[in-house]
């Protein structure tokens, strides 16, 4: 099941897994489908009338009290940790989960039965990127339990558990980078686990019918309660990153980062995805939207520029010419970064490009028109007025400038222009200009 990575993945064909149902003990057929590229991991309950979609993200999760719960209005899903685990960690973006109950099979209490149903399903790249968080900065979390989960920078989505409380024989450690491969190897078979003083009384009142030592690791004081052996050394500690796993790709996005937990549980993962989403949306909505530069019949670089204007640096305004529109209508763009010398001193703490450099700017792509005029070949331009000069949107580093001059008259040497400025189509700045051109 090798993949690329930069490429979203899907299911490559349905394929189901039937079992019982942790809660009710009810029998349960869950089919995994392909899905479109940037719909993410949903779940279906086709036992309901309109067969609803339930998306896996974290502003749908109502509990997380011994397993997770997703809600949109009254139709939830139980205890689905450990199929979007499995999905997640075996490389898969898109895909439909079917289910005609409201909880998956609890299988083994693993993730193995969801891995081996992928593998009879394989998986599908899909001619679109993935969009992964790179953490740049560490993301904390502590919980008044006790529970401590930090995300580090790193080139690779690894995580390292801590698993603490019980007996002292209890407390494990594991790490390791999670690929298909290793979560598969490594990750997928730990079982869950509970403290029997934890499940008796939910034993007693009759609210875990499918859960067993089958399907469960159940720890009594020191002693181990299990159909079989442990699967791992540190199998408890393994589960916690099963669980991991699936919990923080209920943020939307895949990191890259070093995910270092202790005492880790379904509240404090939860917490997390819920602070990776936001941390991810506040992050997004610094990007610049997308710039569509217009295109025209001639384009001038820097070069070009200085040849005809005599300005130059930290005065030049114009970074180069886009597009001429016949002798009268030229668009220029300028490119605003921090590290212009007027932001160390105009509004250092919330830095707004002057108003008075915005005029500058357009004054300079009207000048490029007049000065291409064969018989103002070296003269210079100079200001004489600017009139119906409006000031409308703060332009601040970041921002792509958009330059629009039109030449109304051209007297001699004498000339009128109108002229804007535009960020990402909206206008931030306008005015009429009037300026005269003298020889050098």
């Amino acid at each position: 099941m090798s993949q690329s990575i930069d490429f979203q993945h899907t299911i490559a064909k349905p394929a189901s897994l039937t079992g019982t149902s942790l809660h009710t003990g009810e029998k349960v057929t869950l089919t995994l489908k392909p899905s479109e590229p940037n719909t993410g991991l949903r779940f279906r309950r086709v036992d309901l009338e309109d067969q609803p979609f339930i998306a896996a993200r974290v502003e749908n999760v109502q509990t997380v009290e011994r397993a997770t719960t997703l809600a949109q209005g009254s139709v939830k899903v139980h205890t689905v940790e450990h199929v979007i685990s499995a999905l997640t960690g075996m490389g898969v973006d898109n895909a439909i989960i079917e289910m005609d109950a409201n909880e998956p099979p609890i299988g083994d209490g693993s993730a193995r039965p969801y891995v081996e149903c992928l593998r009879k399903a394989g998986l599908e790249r899909q001619d679109v990127l993935r969009r992964v968080f790179e953490v740049r900065e560490p993301i904390h979390l502590e919980t008044k339990t006790g529970s401590l989960l930090t995300i580090v920078p790193d080139k690779k989505f690894r995580v390292s558990v801590t698993q603490a409380g019980g007996h002292p024989q209890f407390t494990q450690f594991y790490s390791l980078e999670i690929t298909p491969d290793s979560y598969e190897r490594e990750v997928a078979p730990a079982r869950t686990f509970v403290h029997y003083e934890d499940v008796q009384p939910l034993l007693e009142k009759g609210l875990i019918k499918g859960g067993n030592l089958e399907n469960a690791i159940v720890l009594r004081e020191d002693a181990v309660l299990s159909k079989e052996p442990m699967r791992f050394p540190e199998e408890l500690a393994r589960h916690k990153i099963l669980d991991l796993v699936g919990d923080l790709m209920l943020s939307g996005k895949r990191i890259m980062g070093h995910v270092i937990a202790v005492k880790p549980g379904h509240g404090p993962n939860t917490e997390m995805a819920r602070k990776l989403a936001d941390t991810y949306r506040r992050l997004d909505a610094l990007m610049p939207t997308p710039v569509n530069l217009p295109t025209g019949e001639a384009v001038l670089d820097v070069n070009e520029v200085m040849r005809i204007l005599p300005h130059r640096y930290p005065f030049l305004m114009v970074d180069r010419v886009i597009g001429f529109e016949g002798e009268n209508k030229c668009t220029a763009v300028k490119s605003v970064t921090i590290n212009e010398p007027f932001f160390q001193g105009h509004f250092p703490g919330h830095p707004v490009m002057p108003g008075v450099l915005q005029l500058e700017a357009m004054a300079q792509v009207a000048s490029i028109l007049m000065l291409r005029i064969p018989e103002n070949a070296g003269k210079i331009g100079y200001f004489m007025s600017a009139d119906e000069v409006k000031f409308r949107k703060p332009v601040v580093p970041g921002d792509t400038l958009v330059i629009e001059a039109e030449i109304l008259k051209n007297r001699r040497n004498i000339g009128q222009a109108r002229a804007r400025c535009t960020v990402n189509g909206e206008a931030v700045s306008e005015a009429m200009l009037m300026f005269s051109l003298f020889a050098r």
